[in-house]
């Protein structure tokens, strides 16, 4: 039995985000001092929210590689089988004035573009990444500890540049949870409030609940949240009860019961400090203060839109077919962005294309890609300058750099390619116009140009369900609601 661990980082959502609000601050600093961490280099680029990566693996050990005991894995209900998916991946938008937060859950199956991969479920950039490094390290005469390390931090990037080009977010802060953190966490609280509509009893999952309301702990909460089987709506049914015993989760953490509580505080700080990896960048003490007046009804969950829940790939796999486009519109409305991602082009002034050279680097992996958009420029034109790969750093979402990121040419540049980000480089020379592409472009000279719009991938031939309209599975769920929310 699987036991889908990447549900596990529900908890760690509670944990970081909210439960640093109820320590004492020296407490905090102790937290901090004992986080097991990851060198990420995130960040860097303002895009008017806070965003926080948080994952989960299927790992037998705890946060610093010390092995679980049997006892342990046997409570856990997770069977022998250990795979390296991440069969939730959680983003977490804050705005800038820390007045709210957004959980959105981005599907398992989401089929996306994988960075050295290609197309592929969003589950898989982890651990497909890692395993094709560990063999590369291996042969290449590294030592198992040292080529575990590696791997494990490419598969980590590649996951966050997916997330990334997806969204079209910055990747602020990074956080992982293994298989005892959900079960650490879930117990410290003294259980999290769930109710059901009907009665369920499937075997696969080890979920065998009655009908109503409830408290479950340990590998009871567990089973919970990884049920798919016999439920209507499948992983969309799944969604929704990670993201109801989230809600839960955090209600009961920002209860006074528990921020008043000592000793349960105590015990979250033991659960996330054994079972969580955060990056080291991450300032925990300033991120409470940011946060420390946060209440449960300005934390909601949502997930991402998506085009069809029943797609198949050409060679028969199930995945669910996703719009970048859609997806980083409606991302960005969630930090007050507005839902107009193109405003800049509105505005761009009007410039001669004959007096702008452009140079374009491809960063995507996508062959011949910068070509294409040199041609698309060209047509419109722009001179071409210089055609290659990204000789310079690599970037997650498509962009136009310039000296001076108010020049009429690189905004009439990025119009000219859909709307892309004019972000300022002052190692460049003023009259140089560069545009990087990465694997989330798009526009004029992309495979998905070609197809009017559409959100098919590169390869891999899509077969379309049912349901073609950009859909948001489900409503927002409160954290503020008093009393669990009942689902299926």
């Amino acid at each position: 039995m699987t036991a889908h661990p990447g549900r596990l980082a529900l908890a760690i959502v509670s944990a970081l985000v909210l439960v640093v609000t109820g320590f004492a601050w020296r407490s905090v600093d102790s937290l901090e001092a004992n986080l097991a961490t990851a060198r990420l280099g995130l960040g860097g680029t303002k895009d008017g929210a806070l965003d926080i990566l948080m994952v989960g693996t299927d790992s037998r050990t705890d946060a610093h590689g010390n092995p679980l005991s049997q006892g342990e894995l046997d409570s856990l209900r997770a069977g022998d089988a250990e795979a390296d998916n991440t069969d939730t991946v959680v983003l977490i938008r804050v705005p800038v004035d820390g007045s709210s937060a957004t959980a959105l859950s981005i599907p398992r199956d989401s089929y996306v573009d994988v960075p050295g991969i290609g197309n592929s479920k969003i589950n898989a950039a982890f651990g497909a990444t890692k395993a094709t490094e560990l063999d590369r390290l291996k042969a290449e005469g590294e030592s198992d500890s040292e080529a575990e390390q590696q791997a494990t931090q490419a598969g980590r990037e590649a996951l966050i540049k997916s997330v990334a080009n997806l969204t079209g977010v910055t990747v602020d802060h990074y956080a992982e949870v293994g298989l005892l953190g959900f079960v650490l966490l879930t117990d410290a609280v003294g259980g999290v409030d769930v109710c059901l509509n009907n009665p369920v009893d499937e075997w696969m999952s080890g979920a065998k609940f009655p009908a109503g309301e409830q408290t479950l702990r340990g590998a009871d909460a567990l089973s919970f949240v990884r049920q798919r089987h016999d439920l209507p709506r499948g992983d969309l049914d799944r969604i929704v009860r990670q993201q109801v015993f989230m809600a839960s989760l955090v209600h009961q953490v920002l209860s006074a019961k528990t921020l008043s509580n000592p000793s349960k505080l105590s015990q979250l700080s033991s659960a996330v400090q054994r079972s969580v990896v955060i990056d080291d960048d991450w300032d925990i003490l300033g991120f409470a203060k940011q946060l420390q007046g946060l209440a449960g009804g300005e934390v909601k969950f949502e997930t991402i839109p998506v085009v069809d829940i029943n797609a198949t790939t050409d060679y028969g796999e199930s995945i669910v077919q996703v719009d970048p486009k859609a997806v980083r519109k409606y991302v960005a409305s969630l930090a007050g962005q507005g839902e107009d991602t193109d405003s800049d082009a509105a505005s761009t002034p009007s410039v001669d294309p004959s007096t702008v050279t452009v140079d374009v680097a491809n960063d995507s992996g996508i062959g011949g890609l910068a070509t294409r958009v040199a041609e698309a420029l060209s047509a419109k034109g722009f001179l071409e300058g210089a055609v290659g790969n990204n000789t310079g750093t690599s970037v997650s979402t498509s962009r136009v750099l310039a000296a001076d990121s108010d020049s009429d040419g690189a905004k009439s540049v990025a119009a000219a390619l859909g709307g892309l980000q004019v972000v300022g480089d002052p190692s460049l020379p003023a009259d140089t116009v560069r545009v990087v592409l990465a694997t989330d472009y798009s526009g004029p000279g992309s495979a998905s140009a070609t197809t009017s719009g559409s959100a098919e991938p590169t390869s891999d031939i899509v077969e379309k369900g049912t349901n073609t309209t950009p859909v948001t599975p489900g409503p927002a769920i409160d954290a503020g609601r008093k009393g669990p929310q009942c689902v299926n």
